[in-house]
């Protein structure tokens, strides 16, 4: 598998979908392929949102707009070294992706990671240690605005191994940087 050409590489991608989906070991995987920093973005919430989340209550829109807001000042500190970075962010609205992109100054890409509800939920229940409980899948499924036809977003389905995700989704950033798609609306 070709890595994605540095020169049209977008600064920042943002590895996206509902809990469950693989955001962290795909974030991690695209990262690592191309020489560029990852950053788990469950690592930003507020500690007042894991709590809640822990105790099995979905977030509101007040609750994500600062954690949207750190993952943000991510992008722009990554952006003023010139150092690639890929984040991984549920992103579930498009508002909260046009809030990403007006941080990032239009240069963003989004990988949208999508599949079935029962393998989500099977990879949530599997999972050991995460705060975030399984019941909450449904929520989340229930607030997912799809970013179909949105400029910059590379979709990859979940049912195959993690190294041909990664593959395709570095495929398509590749396609997506040297289209210029990842340029704000």
């Amino acid at each position: 598998m070709m890595e994605i050409e540095k020169e049209a590489l977008p600064l920042a991608v943002v590895v996206m979908g509902v809990s469950g989906c693989g955001k962290s070991s795909v974030g991690a995987g695209i990262a690592a392929r191309n020489g560029m920093r990852f950053v788990e973005g469950d690592q930003l919430h507020p500690a007042a949102n894991v709590e809640k989340m822990a105790q099995g209550i979905p977030l509101t829109d007040t609750d994500r707009l600062p954690w949207l807001d750190q993952i943000g000042v991510e992008i722009k500190i990554a952006q003023r070294a010139s150092q690639g970075l890929v984040i991984s962010c549920s992103a579930l609205k498009r508002s909260y992706r046009d809030r990403l992109r007006q941080a990032a100054g239009g240069r963003l890409a989004f990988v949208f990671l999508e599949g079935s509800r029962e393998l989500m939920l099977s990879r949530m229940q599997a999972r050991q240690g995460h705060f975030m409980p399984a019941s909450l899948l449904d929520s989340q499924l229930q607030t997912l605005e799809p970013p179909t036809g949105e400029a910059g977003v590379v979709t990859v389905a979940i049912d195959m191994a993690l190294d041909d995700i990664v593959a395709l989704a570095c495929e398509g950033l590749k396609g997506v940087a040297i289209k210029g798609g990842f340029d704000a609306e």
